[in-house]
């Protein structure tokens, strides 16, 4: 159960215990006979909010998907709360799923319902709340986006793609989950609106005892919103006996980060990547 906290409150509650919730344990998934993760190790503690960050192709959605059980691992293990996703019946494997609130890039609303019917779709789905507690529920949760009460009664066609992603929030939220995970929640939005979605994911973590995973390009939103950023790094592109993420640490100190690999990430530079186009167009 999800309760809230003192939303003035910037640290964690601590009620929170200090262990992993997540875990990717020497995780390995193969499309094709192409490694796309490979003997991957991430334990995430209950709580953090972590940004996953690297160019396109190095496998974050990938390791997203296999953390909620949609990707079966090739090789390695998955735990949620120290239990492996590949080793429980389907049915709690569903149970667990339930644990996870899920923020899509393009917020993913069902456009023949209104933004009330999208909101509370989990809800009605699952049958566990009367008619009234779905009302009171899906109006604060639109109240806690920053959304007036007149836009429950929109079709998300008349929203803009900032109130769709807000949308997409208040949803994620509404079963109240110990984990959110958000897929590129800026993506195609204007700085200031962009922004906006960095306070509410700031305010969510400060609101509620979640777990958040934000897969994203934007360097703004993992130095803004995350304590730890993991980075990805195309499998196909490191030596055998190289890590799959090449970074594991706090956003303040990526700019200073060892491997000049994350240094060009950070600041957007081409550096080694368009030789390494250059030599395979030769």
């Amino acid at each position: 159960m999800m309760h809230e906290v003192d939303p003035n409150s910037e640290s964690l509650p601590a009620t929170i215990p200090n262990r992993s919730l997540v875990e990717a344990c020497d995780l390995t998934v193969r499309f094709n006979q192409h490694d796309v993760l490979r003997g991957v190790n991430v334990s995430i503690r209950r709580g953090q909010t972590v940004a996953v960050i690297g160019e396109s192709g190095c496998g974050k959605t990938v390791f997203m998907k296999s953390l909620v059980g949609l990707v079966k691992p090739t090789l390695g293990d998955v735990r949620f709360g120290g239990r492996s996703l590949q080793q429980i019946p389907f049915d709690e494997l569903t149970e667990t799923r339930r644990k996870f609130g899920f923020v899509f890039q393009n917020a993913a609303l069902f456009d023949s319902m209104s933004v009330f019917e999208n909101i509370a779709f989990p809800l009605v789905q699952q049958g566990i709340a009367t008619l009234d507690e779905i009302t009171e529920r899906v109006m604060r949760h639109l109240a806690e986006v920053g959304l007036p009460s007149e836009v429950a009664h929109r079709d998300p066609a008349q929203l803009s793609g900032g109130m769709r992603k807000r949308v997409g929030l208040a949803r994620a939220l509404i079963l109240q989950p110990e984990v959110i995970v958000y897929d590129e929640p800026t993506t195609g939005l204007d700085p200031i609106m962009s922004d906006v979605i960095n306070e509410l994911m700031l305010a969510t973590r400060r609101r509620y005892p979640v777990t958040s995973i934000i897969v994203t390009h934007d360097m703004r939103t993992a130095r803004k919103v995350a304590d730890r950023v993991l980075m990805f790094y195309p499998r196909n592109r490191l030596k055998s006996t190289e890590s799959q993420v090449i970074y594991d640490g706090p956003p303040s100190e990526l700019e200073h980060a060892e491997d000049r690999r994350v240094r060009q990430f950070v600041h957007g530079e081409a550096g080694e990547r368009m030789n390494e186009m250059l030599q395979a167009m030769a």
